[in-house]
């Protein structure tokens, strides 16, 4: 059993009975999908929403069922992935091109459980490139304003072509090494024309779940 696939276990665990629950995107919220689908088969009764077409995908598989959203209301739970985390709990994600998705559902979820190794605890944000959503329309344009905010902007490519997200948006990974002031460059990210929002998640996590080489899960919880 892997790192991943062990703190994504230990996650799953948080899932109780009568629960509405958000499923992350990734390799780590694979794992988290499966063990909360062999809990489904084995009796736990709850409602879910998924934050990509693949994961909702994979849960259907499992049996997991998966609620319309203007059905389901608030969650009491998420479960998801990141490709950074600080001391501050503050992450970055969208590694796997579904940040959109991934924050809508963690802003309608009582509870963030993130889920990684313990590779992805690190100081301070940066070193893994922060992606930005951008509508297609005028894209150029807010490419240009991203490199004017010294982002330092590569788009995302799919083989010869540009990336496109789920909903039909293009990423562009900003190749910052550090942010200093992640909650302001947020804001200002998104107050630019054409960006829909950024990977940048701001005091939206409440239990952070590490898996250490040495095979010890750290379980952190916000004050």
């Amino acid at each position: 059993m892997n790192l991943k696939q062990i703190a994504a276990e230990r996650a799953a665990e948080y899932v109780q009975d009568g629960m509405k629950v958000g499923l992350g995107t990734g390799s780590t919220a694979y794992y988290a999908i499966c063990r909360i689908g062999e809990r489904v088969r084995e009796g736990l009764n709850i409602q879910a929403v998924a934050t990509s077409e693949a994961s909702d995908k994979l849960a259907k598989e499992w049996g997991i069922p998966i609620v319309p959203f203007d059905q389901i209301g608030r969650l009491d739970l998420t479960i998801d992935g990141a490709d950074e985390v600080d001391p501050e709990f503050n992450l970055i994600k969208g590694g796997g091109g579904a940040l959109l998705r991934e924050k809508i559902v963690a802003a309608n979820s009582d509870k963030l459980i993130i889920v990684a190794d313990g590779s992805k605890a690190v100081q301070k944000l940066g070193k893994f490139p922060l992606p930005v959503e951008v509508v297609p329309f005028a894209s150029e344009w807010t490419y240009q304003a991203l490199e004017k905010l010294g982002c330092h902007p590569e788009w995302r490519m799919d083989g010869d072509q540009r990336y496109l997200t789920d909903n039909g948006n293009l990423i562009a990974d900003c190749r910052l090494e550090v942010i200093e002031h992640a909650a302001e460059l947020n804001v200002q990210l998104n107050m630019l024309p054409g960006v829909v929002d950024n990977g940048l998640f701001i005091n939206m996590a409440d239990t952070v779940i590490l898996a250490k080489d040495d095979g010890n899960i750290d379980e952190l919880h916000r004050s």
